[in-house]
């Protein structure tokens, strides 16, 4: 009797093991495999050992609209391939937003994982005083610096703070990344206030590059020489002023940055681009009187904070005297500030309760 006692009893437990069983298998086949999005996939194809990703595919940028072929996809899961992961040109926080959101609309575990990746690589890229280098791990050349221009780490800090506060699809990652962005942010925008280019003890605007250890303007390629840099500078003050709560210090930035720009504008000047057929490229930029228009240059020089204008020798020139290749190939001028002064100032300082000034 005891023998079949246990013999029934083994029998009921490897009933429920059946049941147990059958349910799983059923509830795998009920659910959905995950969907494929093809440029998400060309992403995790093209995402660099360290988690970040390039600008470029063999000296191209980057198109993850094409098909890789069986040898470059090989070639580019090598473990061993060239490392040019970036920020510049929104390299990386681009993919990651990406990646998030096609997590979102297909279930696929695999974007997220790499969209994981890339938050990790963006974290451990940042310097202990709060900058971002334009490329990491390869920091050769300018690589190194500190580097504002075309937005590079006011988007790594733009899409870590959407991370912290939990933004749309990028929720996904704030259970894991959330309390380190948070960190990060902090440590950034510490940054970015202590980078306040100050001439003659007045603080003026932001240059596009600074050394990481003396925190300086510094030159990148040859016409980009060490100067006041207008397009960089406003992407900075709208990330300051996105801040929930904007102390004393942000509060004088963006006031001080603010007026600067205001008596930098270059009142009733406009850009036209022209056909020109006796020029090399075709094509010819002119600085034209219209009145009311506004212009402001991209850089100003950090003496005399005049407009500044270089060619590849890295001589500063006049406008006019510019290879044509480089006026027409490089933006000189901009309207940049505009909106920013005309639209978001003013809205920013009401719901802040900030007069103009109000620094001083």
């Amino acid at each position: 009797m005891k023998g079949a006692g246990m013999r029934a009893r083994l029998a009921v437990r490897l009933l429920m093991l059946a049941g147990l069983l059958a349910c799983a298998l059923a509830a795998t086949a009920d659910a959905p495999a995950p969907g494929i999005d093809p440029v998400a996939e060309n992403m995790l194809l093209l995402q660099t050992p360290s988690g970040g990703w390039s600008k470029h595919y063999r000296d191209r940028k980057v198109d993850y609209g094409r098909r890789y072929d069986a040898g470059e996809r090989a070639a580019l899961r090598d473990p061993q391939r060239h490392d040019d992961a970036t920020l510049d040109n929104e390299a990386t926080t681009r993919e990651i937003r990406y990646l998030a959101q096609a997590h979102a609309d297909t279930g696929n575990p695999a974007y997220l994982d790499a969209a994981r990746r890339g938050v990790a690589w963006l974290l451990g890229a940042q310097y202990p005083n709060g900058g971002w280098p334009q490329f990491h791990p390869d920091r050769s050349s300018y690589r190194h610096q500190i580097t504002l221009n075309d937005d590079a780490m006011v988007n790594a800090l733009a899409l870590l703070q959407d991370i912290a506060e939990g933004e749309g699809a990028l929720a996904a990652l704030t259970p894991e990344y959330g309390a380190r962005a948070a960190e990060a942010v902090r440590r950034g925008i510490d940054n970015l206030l202590a980078l306040q280019v100050r001439i003659d003890g007045r603080p003026t605007i932001w240059a596009a590059q600074y050394d990481e250890v003396t925190l300086q303007p510094a030159k990148a390629r040859a016409y980009e020489l060490p100067s006041l840099a207008v397009a960089e500078s406003v992407g900075v003050l709208r990330l300051l002023m996105r801040q929930p709560r904007p102390d004393a210090r942000i509060v004088a930035a963006v006031d001080s940055a603010a007026r600067w720009l205001e008596s930098h504008r270059l009142r009733d000047l406009a850009v036209r681009r022209i056909d020109d057929p006796g020029e090399e490229t075709g094509k010819d930029v002119q600085v034209v009187r219209e009145p009311g228009a506004s212009l402001w240059a991209r850089f100003y020089d950090l003496e005399r904070q005049q407009p500044l204008f270089v060619n590849r020798d890295s001589q500063r020139v006049a406008f006019a005297e510019l290879p044509n290749e480089r006026r027409t190939g490089y933006a000189w001028y901009g309207t940049w500030p505009e909106k920013l002064l005309a639209q978001e100032l003013p809205r920013w300082r009401e719901v802040h309760a900030v007069a103009p000034g109000a620094a001083d």
